[in-house]
C-alpha cells in the first residue's frame, strides 16, 4: 500500500501563485509515475501534470503549460507541482497520484482561485 497526503492548497487571487506538495509513504518502491491531477465541480478528474521516476519525463495539460511546473524528489518521497499565473478556472480539487503495479490517490487539497 501506498499512503499520499496532500498539502498546499488554498485561497489565491487571479495571477497568484501556489505550491502544492505531496508525500508518500508505504511500500513507494512500487511507484513509477507520480502526478497531479484536478476536479472542478460537475467535470471529470484531468490530468495536470506528472513525472517519471527518474524525473526524466514530464507531462502536462495543455491548459497549464508553461505556468506549472512539476518536480520530484526520491529522497523525500515527494512531488510537488509549482503553479503560477493561476486563473479562475484552476479552481479545483487537486489530487496527487502515484502510479506502479496499483493506483494510488491522495486525498484532496481545494485550490479556488478568485477572480
Amino acid at each position: 500500500q501506498v499512503q499520499l497526503v496532500e498539502s498546499g492548497g488554498g485561497l489565491v487571487q487571479a495571477g497568484g501563485s501556489l505550491r502544492l506538495s505531496c508525500k508518500a509513504s508505504g511500500s513507494i518502491f512500487s511507484i513509477n509515475v507520480m502526478g497531479w491531477y484536478r476536479q472542478a465541480p460537475g467535470k471529470q478528474r484531468e490530468l495536470v501534470a506528472r513525472i517519471t521516476k527518474g524525473g526524466g519525463i514530464t507531462t502536462y495539460a495543455d491548459s497549464v503549460k508553461g505556468r506549472a511546473t512539476i518536480s520530484r524528489d526520491n529522497a523525500k518521497n515527494t512531488v510537488d507541482l509549482q503553479m503560477n499565473s493561476l486563473k479562475p478556472e484552476d479552481t479545483a480539487v487537486y489530487y496527487c497520484n502515484a502510479r506502479g503495479i496499483n493506483n494510488y490517490w491522495g486525498q484532496g487539497t481545494q485550490v479556488t482561485v478568485s477572480s
